[in-house]
């Protein structure tokens, strides 16, 4: 089943076109990562999904309820965690979770069992009664995830949940994120971090200029830019350029002693290289051989 569903969107802002025919489906249950440098249409694409937004062409549908036609039914259905938000500074972390629970009309008794459940999960119990203002980053981070979560939603829209955390808050994020997907929530998620991406989402998009140059896990995406092997050998001195051209086929770069090779087939390369030292009277003192990161994956895809 799908759960979230862009059906040729397109916004543009005076001349500038923004989005310009993104469609993608967000299976139930699973993170969906939507990557992309700044200015690619990420916020843009979010703002019409969660409906801030009216799309100029095109559609969106959370569980099959246009965003448009149907806004009360699809705020239901969602949670949202903008990338600049704050909770309110002077109400506690307890009072946070009462008023949003208020705002879409749950009963109270369910409020509080809830926002209850909400602060145990996210280790946030024993600061309830804390004003926002007086909480941690990391905190306030968790508590405005508590906020979006307090109505029960199936699908949680996350930008940048980890921007500008410290490594141990940022994992904790991560960890909830995966929990989340565990009980049945669907996440939509995007993030700068591409590696976390990787490590997180079961698929992405990644958009560039308004479009959608690649969607799969991040192991497609690793085969469909050709499976590169990244060699780096080092010699017992340093190279002369000028003697390389026998690398030409190849992407390389070199640092005095220190050669890096990118390929498809790194045995070929090895031996070229191999053959190379022997003629040039140059002892090898090492080779590492690595596949690329899903960083060096995104990057070759948005560079096109």
């Amino acid at each position: 089943m799908y759960v979230v569903e862009a059906v040729d969107l397109h916004k543009s802002f005076g001349d500038v076109k923004a989005v310009n025919g993104v469609s993608f489906k967000v299976r139930e249950g699973e993170i969906y990562g939507l990557l992309g440098p700044n200015g690619a249409g990420k916020t843009t694409t979010i703002r019409m999904l969660i409906g801030l937004l009216k799309p100029d062409k095109g559609y969106a549908l959370i569980m099959g309820h246009n965003v448009v036609e149907e806004p009360i039914k699809v705020k239901k259905l969602i949670g949202v965690v903008p990338e600049e938000a704050n909770p309110y500074p002077d109400l506690s972390a307890w009072d946070n979770l009462i008023l949003v629970g208020r705002l879409y009309g749950l009963p109270d008794s369910d409020i509080r069992e809830r926002a209850s459940n909400l602060l145990k999960l996210l280790d946030l119990y024993g600061v309830k009664d804390r004003k926002a203002k007086n909480l941690s980053k990391g905190q306030r981070q968790k508590l405005l995830i508590a906020m979006a979560l307090i109505s029960n939603p199936k699908v949680l829209f996350l930008d940048e949940p980890t921007g500008g955390l410290d490594v141990f808050s940022a994992r904790t994020i991560r960890e909830l994120i995966l929990k989340l997907r565990r009980g049945g929530v669907t996440i939509f998620l995007t993030t700068h971090n591409i590696e976390e991406a990787g490590a997180l989402c079961d698929r992405v998009a990644i958009i560039r200029g308004g479009r959608i140059v690649e969607e799969g896990s991040p192991d497609e995406l690793k085969i469909k830019v050709g499976a590169y092997t990244y060699i780096t050998i080092t010699f017992n001195k340093a190279l002369e350029e000028g003697r390389l051209d026998f690398l030409e086929p190849y992407e390389y770069s070199l640092q005095s002693s220190k050669l890096s090779i990118i390929c498809t087939k790194p045995a070929e390369v090895i031996v070229k290289v191999v053959d190379y030292a022997k003629k040039s009277g140059l002892e090898i003192l090492d080779i590492k051989i690595s596949p690329p990161t899903f960083e060096e994956v995104f990057m070759r895809l948005v560079k096109g």
